[in-house]
C-alpha cells in the first residue's frame, strides 16, 4: 500500500483512547516512541504490505468540546501520556482536530434517515478533502446499554453511515454497531470488511489465556469472580447497569465458551474518578484438583486503559484497511485475537494467535 492514504475515522475523536491514537501514530512516525504494542509492527508481519503508519490521517465524529491537543495535555496530567509528548506532535493532533465533526448525541432531534445521511456526508467529505484511498471508521465511543426498541441506537447509526460512505468498520465497544437487525444485512450485502466487537485490553485478555488452562489440565472451576476498579469517561458510562451489562457480556463469554460452562461468580463494575485513565481489575477463581482439593488462584491487573487500547486500534486500522484494498467482504476472519466478542473464531487467545497469522499470510496476497 505504498503511496497510499488510508483515513481513519474515530468516533469519540477526543476521547481518551482516540486521542492517545493520534498522538501514538505521530510519536511513531517521528522515531520519538517505538510501536510497543502494536502486533502489526513485530516480525510476523514484517513483509505485510499494510498501509504505514505515517500514511494514516485522522477525523472523527465527538460533540466534546475539548480540542485535541488539550485533551492530550489532560492525559499528560493523568499519567496516560508521557511528558512533553503534546507538544512534540501539536501539530499533528490539531490536524486531526480540524477534521472532528460533532456527530450525534442519543437526543439528536434529526430523523433517523437524515441523521445516518448527515454522519455519512461527514466521512465522505473527509475522504474527497484529504484525497485518500479508503477509510476505517472505528468506534470508540463510550459503551452504551442493549437497546429496547428498533430505533437504531448511536452505535448503529454511526456504523450505518460507514456502510453508505463505503468505509470498513471496526467496533473496538460492546454497543451494538453492526449487530443491530436493522443494520446486519445491510453489512453483509455492503462488500465491505468489518470487524468487532469490544476490543480486548486486560481483565478479558488474562482470562482468555487462564481458561483454557484449565479445561486443559482437567481442573474443575467452581467459581470465578472479578471486580473492575475505573475512572474516565469509561468509569461514569458504566454506571449504568444497561451498559455494564453490554460490557460484562464479552468477558463471560470467554468463560463460558473455553470452560463449557459459565461458572458461578459475577464482575462488579465500580467508577473511581480518582483513578482518571487507569484501571484495576481483580479475579478470584476457586477450582478443585484431585481428589476434591480445593484451590483458589487470585489475579491483579493494573493498567492505562488507553495505552493498552491504542496499539490495538492502529493495528486493526492497519488490517482491516489492507483487507479493503483486497476486497474482502464482511467479517475479517483472523481478528477474534483483539476482541472479547469477535464476529468469528475461538475465544482462546492461542488459536486466535494462529487465525491472525493465517490472516496476515491471506494479507499478503497481491492486490
Amino acid at each position: 500500500m505504498v503511496g497510499e492514504r488510508t483515513g481513519v475515522w474515530l468516533i469519540g475523536a477526543r476521547g481518551s483512547v482516540a486521542t492517545t491514537v493520534i498522538a501514538g501514530a505521530a510519536a511513531v512516525t517521528a522515531g520519538l516512541h517505538p510501536p510497543t504494542g502494536m502486533v502489526t509492527a513485530t516480525e510476523p508481519f514484517a513483509d505485510c504490505p499494510l498501509p504505514p503508519v505515517d500514511s494514516l490521517v485522522f477525523g472523527g465524529h465527538d460533540p466534546a468540546p475539548t480540542p485535541l491537543p488539550k485533551r492530550a495535555e489532560e492525559l499528560v496530567v493523568s499519567g496516560a501520556l508521557p511528558p512533553g509528548l503534546p507538544a512534540g506532535v501539536r501539530a499533528e493532533l490539531a490536524a486531526a482536530d480540524e477534521s472532528v465533526r460533532p456527530g450525534t448525541e442519543p437526543a439528536d432531534p434529526r430523523g433517523e434517515e437524515r441523521l445516518v445521511s448527515a454522519l455519512a456526508e461527514d466521512m465522505t467529505a473527509f475522504g474527497q478533502t484529504h484525497r485518500l484511498d479508503r477509510t476505517v471508521v472505528v468506534n470508540l465511543a463510550s459503551t452504551e446499554a442493549a437497546p429496547l426498541g428498533a430505533e437504531l441506537p448511536p452505535s448503529s447509526r454511526y456504523a450505518a453511515a460507514a456502510l453508505r460512505a463505503g468505509c470498513a468498520y471496526v467496533n473496538f465497544t460492546p454497543s451494538t454497531g453492526l449487530h443491530h437487525p436493522k443494520v446486519r444485512h445491510a453489512a453483509l450485502d455492503s462488500g465491505l470488511p468489518y470487524a468487532g466487537r469490544d476490543g480486548k485490553t486486560g481483565q478479558t485478555l488474562l482470562r482468555s489465556v487462564l481458561a483454557p488452562m484449565f479445561a486443559r489440565r482437567a481442573l474443575d472451576v467452581r467459581a470465578w469472580s472479578g471486580t473492575n476498579l475505573l475512572g474516565g469517561g469509561d468509569g461514569a458510562a458504566l454506571t449504568d447497569p444497561g451498559a455494564a451489562a453490554a460490557k460484562n457480556a464479552g468477558k463471560e463469554r470467554v468463560l463460558a465458551e473455553e470452560l463449557g460452562q459459565l461458572p458461578e461468580g459475577e464482575v462488579h463494575i465500580d467508577d473511581v474518578p480518582a483513578l482518571g485513565d487507569w484501571k484495576t481489575a481483580w479475579d478470584h477463581v476457586a477450582f478443585d484438583g484431585f481428589l476434591g482439593s480445593r484451590m483458589m488462584l487470585q489475579t491483579i491487573w493494573q493498567g492505562c486503559d488507553s495505552a493498552l487500547a491504542a496499539p490495538l486500534v492502529l493495528d486493526l486500522v492497519r488490517l482491516v484497511a489492507r483487507a479493503h484494498q483486497l476486497g474482502v467482504a464482511g467479517p475479517v476472519t483472523g481478528l477474534g485475537f483483539y476482541f472479547k466478542d469477535p464476529d468469528t473464531g475461538s475465544s482462546a487467545l492461542s488459536e486466535q494467535w494462529r487465525d491472525l497469522l493465517a490472516l496476515g499470510e491471506r494479507l499478503r496476497e497481491p492486490a
